[in-house]
């Protein structure tokens, strides 16, 4: 897209979202576009849904609107220029109040009482996302030194330009070798401390020097406790720098508060937090590997079939630390195949409903403009256009991500274990990725295979099983029919049956 194209679509959701004086934040993740919102009323959710950029919308602690990889990064910065320029602009005195009814306030009252409600009613959903918040930003990092990695090990097996191995190796290696700093100063952002202040904690972590300090009767590794330990250091530091802030006197806060704040959470970090978050990592890495290699069919069947609800709440970016603490152990996470397994059972369960509603124009449509992203491993498009609104697609898709999960868990517990060097990519994506110690070869037929049977098992299950007679009566039809076409008398308009 053209950059008069993103701005056009900025422009186009931002009357659809209450205008600039609605806006409280604006932010994005891989995929969405996130609003903090004044009043949720005033958002137009069906209108939005018709902007042809934009593939879905969820409400959640702040309002997103699914976009798309790559487009999102570039609308997001138009949008924002807009709302600056939308508030530079307007009178702030001359324009009328709206006029408040009865109506409005009762919708905005219930808009209210459901934002209070998630926030008081699941505190551990939203930690969470705060947390999953920290690593977000770290995503493309990963990704593009995941690959480097990945090209690196490539020419390395084929004996290929020996010269510049090394050199693609330290480009791989210097952002993980120094990820704990960035965690840790994300987390004092995150939480609202001094950032820089929870990026020189985290920093202890991976000094060379902590190898000469004992702790706990054993020698400091430098690394030790990892992003784990980066992300409790920077805590830590962010409530040691508010206690300071609330008791050192103002003439002296500006070197008493950051001295103390990286003294006191240094000498926890290296005395406690460093020693704890190692074997909290160590017990990670160990479980999944012993999870895998005893119960691994079971245990992707599971993973692979209750990613999709995870990914539908939001909630599969609070994986991040687990995948990135695998990384650091192992050199790639043995969990993110399986999981993306997921994303095969929706492909899957998308083109059974495209073949079963041959005459509805309307899905087919969202079906075809949202499969080239669903076969890359993004699943939002495909979830919130698709299966989620049809409701038994969903479940069935789920089934699909299930069995696809089942058959790469089998041959990690048969003793072929592989993973993903990074973390974001997922289906076709994932591909370049791939490492294991049994051949690249033989890894990528059984992740191959294991999208293979995601797709049928979801295309299958969807077909035979994801409409009854009343849903494929109501939504196998046109929904907007040719105009110049003959019509039959008119009838009532019905709701179409979706469970």
């Amino acid at each position: 897209m053209s950059p008069d194209t993103h701005r056009a679509t900025a422009a186009a959701i931002l009357p659809l979202v209450g205008g600039p004086d609605n806006i409280t934040s604006v932010a994005h993740c891989m995929t969405r576009l996130r609003i903090g919102l004044r009043d949720r009323a005033l958002v137009q959710d069906e209108a939005l849904k018709a902007v042809p950029a934009v593939l879905g919308v969820v409400d959640d602690d702040t309002y997103q609107i699914v976009l798309g990889p790559g487009a999102v990064a570039r609308v997001t910065p138009e949008f924002e220029a807009l709302v600056k320029e939308g508030r530079a602009g307007e009178p702030q005195a001359t324009e009328p109040p709206r006029p408040v009814t009865a109506a409005g306030l009762a919708d905005r009252g219930a808009a209210l009482k459901e934002a209070r409600k998630a926030r008081n009613a699941t505190p551990l959903k939203l930690f969470l996302r705060r947390v999953a918040n920290i690593f977000v930003p770290l995503i493309p990092a990963l990704i593009g030194c995941g690959i480097i990695a990945g090209l690196g090990g490539v020419l390395t097996n084929l004996g290929w330009l020996p010269a510049v191995v090394p050199a693609l190796a330290a480009i791989a290696s210097g952002f993980m070798s120094l990820i704990a700093v960035f965690v840790g100063y994300n987390t004092a952002k995150e939480f609202g401390g001094t950032a820089i202040l929870g990026g020189a904690v985290a920093a202890i972590i991976v000094f060379p020097g902590v190898a000469k300090i004992d702790a706990f009767g054993e020698h400091l590794s430098p690394g030790q406790g990892g992003v784990l330990g980066a992300l409790a250091a920077a805590y830590l530091a962010v409530r040691v720098e508010r206690l300071c802030r609330r008791w050192v006197p103002e003439a002296v806060d500006a070197l008493v508060t950051p001295t103390l704040t990286v003294l006191v959470a240094g000498l926890a970090t290296l005395f406690g937090l460093m020693f704890l978050a190692g074997e909290v990592s160590a017990a990670i890495g160990g479980f999944a590997t012993w999870l895998l290699a005893h119960g691994g069919a079971f245990a992707g069947l599971v993973l692979g079939g209750l990613f999709l609800p995870l990914v539908m709440l939001g909630l599969h970016q609070a994986l991040i630390p687990i995948h990135t603490t695998l990384i650091e152990q192992n050199g790639y996470t043995v969990l993110l195949p399986i999981l993306a397994m997921a994303g095969a059972g929706q492909v899957g369960a998308a083109i059974a409903v495209y073949v079963r509603l041959p005459r509805n124009r309307s899905i087919r449509t969202t079906i075809r403009s949202a499969l080239p992203a669903g076969f890359l491993g993004v699943g939002e498009p495909l979830i919130y256009g698709v299966s989620l609104p049809l409701g038994r697609p969903f479940v069935t898709a789920c089934v699909g991500g299930a069995a696809g999960g089942a058959f790469v868990g089998l041959f990690n517990q048969l003793g072929v274990a592989f993973g993903s060097t990074a973390i974001g990519p997922s289906g076709w994506a994932l591909f370049p990725l791939l490492d294991g110690g049994s051949g690249m070869g033989l890894t990528l037929a059984i992740y191959g295979g294991g999208l293979a049977v995601g797709y049928l098992v979801g295309f299958l299950a969807t077909y035979f099983f994801g409409f009854t007679r009343q849903m494929l009566a109501d939504l196998d039809t046109d929904p907007d029919p040719d105009p110049a076409a003959p019509s039959a008398t008119a009838e009532p308009a019905k709701q179409p049956a979706l469970t």
